[in-house]
């Protein structure tokens, strides 16, 4: 089993990656290969309602070459997804924005790409806003019938200069706590996925308010 985590911060090597890691150690723990991604760093474009994803139906963006598609390849692939982000201005970075938005627009089109696989998404900040930027990162997942692992607290931990979320002692131990139940929230799956049948997979109806 794999676990893919994309990391939405500027900084390759800041709290956010450090933040990712602490999950990342508990799920090597229990022998899934856990892989992060540098997202927040990338300059691109948000989704433009094109629609030429509907037009293709082949689980890529019409956007271009500029990772969105490979990174949707490697969710494709994986058994879980991790998501972390820092806060600007209490809400996720702007690149983890636009490829979130793009990557789950195509995963709806063509069939719900992601769905019942394990995700979670995680917050780093320096004082406060890390709860909405939390609650935006699991949007996707809570819209895409995929499974929400918990902990004993908000997956948000702080820390400003890099290396500082390692004195967040209370965050640590929520990370970690999120890593183990994600372990075993795969492990369950995998173990289950033989012996339990999955819920028959349903089209999904749009209904708009205004006609």
């Amino acid at each position: 089993m794999k676990v893919m985590a994309f990391n939405g911060s500027p900084n390759e090597h800041g709290n956010t990656r450090q933040a990712l890691e602490i999950v990342g150690e508990e799920l090597r723990k229990a022998d899934i290969g856990f892989e992060v991604v540098h997202v927040g760093d990338k300059v691109l474009s948000g989704c433009t309602a094109c629609h030429g994803c509907i037009g293709k139906r082949d689980g890529t963006c019409i956007l271009g070459d500029d990772g969105v598609n490979g990174w949707i390849g490697k969710m494709r692939e994986a058994d879980g997804i991790l998501f972390g982000s820092p806060v600007h201005f209490a809400s996720m970075g702007g690149s983890m924005k636009a490829f979130l938005d793009r990557a789950f627009f195509v995963s709806v089109v063509n069939g719900n790409l992601f769905r019942h696989k394990v995700g979670a998404g995680l917050a780093v900040v320096r004082r406060t806003g890390g709860l909405p930027t939390v609650d935006l990162l699991q949007n996707y997942l809570n819209t895409s019938e995929m499974l929400i692992p918990t902990s004993c607290y908000w997956n948000v931990i702080h820390g400003k200069e890099p290396g500082e979320v390692m004195e967040d002692v209370e965050g640590v131990q929520t990370l970690r706590i999120l890593g183990k139940n994600m372990a075993w929230l795969l492990q369950l799956v995998d173990n289950g996925k033989d012996s339990v049948r999955k819920p028959a997979a349903e089209e999904k109806v749009f209904q708009n308010f205004i006609r």
